[in-house]
């Protein structure tokens, strides 16, 4: 658990996200990245929250003079994230079913109970689970893994597991987290991804045999549902907002709306504003997330964003509610339905629209970085 206990704690002073972002070194990440023990940047939660771009961090790591092909790695990693929220801004709620090929076989749509309760009896993959609930981060080899496992060893459609895993994380964003899902299961990609126990001993620095996963490659095409997998359990994931606290509107300022996916405390600073962080149900009821992630976006927030205000409701009766001069909001797959000046995000690149594959949009975006 050593390794798991020293990454549990994602600070939430804006400040201390800066320095961590200063201690980046993307070379190393380059060669580590796919061990567990890997040189990974442990930034996920406040890209995925807004409270950094991918765009501030490639900026960075250019200021800090590195050439872009020596990091190349490091730089489509955060093209990745941008990728998936392209597809997302395209696609809508397409992405909630299977994106281009229907998963095959799927013998259920609940989730393994031997993933929920981590006794699969793969040891890294237990032990990822366990430390999973305690810190709500995972490496992004063994969430890879732990797909691999429940859609294609245990045949579970990718869907409900993919909320349940979404529900915990920290750095919870649909978008990478639903289509990464799908891309290992088959629905987003041409081929499924598995890995064996040798593959696993070697990333995670185990020396497991004879699991249901100790076999050679060829072996998984003709593979029957492990035993260990066969019992599903069904779940109901339910987020507990916080209780609505009397909140001032100065009708004569501007509005800025703040939300799970926004969290920038550098957005509009230098405007005097009132500052509302809307939280809303329906939001949460169809993407529902732990008290681990709402404890989190509370404390940031709080800490970070002057006079913040919560607001638990629709934007439809805040807006009716609540008068103000313009409401200001950031670009958002989630934020279709605001009404008034919509802001856009940073992105790294000057890429946008669909592209069916990350290479296809990868090709396009390396051209900005002219090598």
């Amino acid at each position: 658990m050593e390794l798991f206990e020293k990454v549990s704690m994602f600070p939430t002073s804006y400040v201390e996200v800066l320095q961590r972002v200063r201690k980046i070194d993307p070379i190393k990440y380059g060669s580590s990245r796919n061990y567990i023990n890997g040189s990974v940047s442990y930034l996920s939660p406040y890209i995925s929250r807004g409270i950094i771009s991918t765009k501030f961090i490639f900026s960075e790591m250019m200021n800090r003079g590195y050439e872009p092909p020596r990091i190349q790695k490091f730089i489509q990693e955060l093209a990745w994230r941008d990728y998936w929220q392209q597809v997302w801004i395209a696609k809508g709620d397409g992405i909630n079913q299977d994106l281009k090929h229907d998963q095959k076989p799927v013998s259920s749509i609940a989730i393994p109970t031997a993933i929920v309760k981590a006794n699969t009896g793969i040891e890294a993959v237990d032990k990822a689970i366990q430390a999973f609930y305690q810190t709500g981060y995972m490496h992004n080899h063994l969430r890879m893994y732990i797909a691999s496992i429940t859609c294609n060893m245990g045949q579970s459609h990718w869907k409900s597991p993919a909320q349940w895993m979404y529900y915990y994380l920290l750095d919870a964003d649909w978008a990478s987290n639903a289509l990464s899902w799908q891309w290992v299961a088959g629905a987003n990609a041409n081929k499924k991804y598995v890995a064996n126990q040798d593959n696993i001993n070697r990333y995670c620095f185990t020396n497991q045999k004879h699991t249901f996963l100790d076999v050679p490659y060829e072996a998984f095409a003709f593979m029957q549902i492990p035993e260990v997998l066969k019992n599903t359990i069904p779940f109901a994931l339910k987020t507990a907002l916080p209780t609505q606290k009397e909140i001032i509107i100065d009708e004569a300022l501007p509005t800025y709306i703040y939300n799970f996916y926004n969290l920038d405390p550098i957005w509009g600073e230098e405007i005097v504003a009132n500052r509302i962080l809307l939280l809303e149900p329906t939001h949460f009821e169809q993407y529902p997330i732990a008290q681990k992630s709402i404890d989190f976006m509370l404390q940031f927030s709080e800490e970070n964003i002057s006079n913040i205000q919560i607001y638990i409701g629709e934007f439809s009766a805040f807006n009716k509610v609540y008068n103000s001069t313009t409401i200001h909001y950031k670009e958002h797959p989630l934020n279709n339905h605001y009404k008034g000046i919509e802001e856009s995000r940073d992105w790294m690149f000057e890429v946008k629209g669909y592209y069916s594959s990350f290479f296809s949009f990868w090709k396009k975006c390396k051209k900005e970085l002219d090598y």
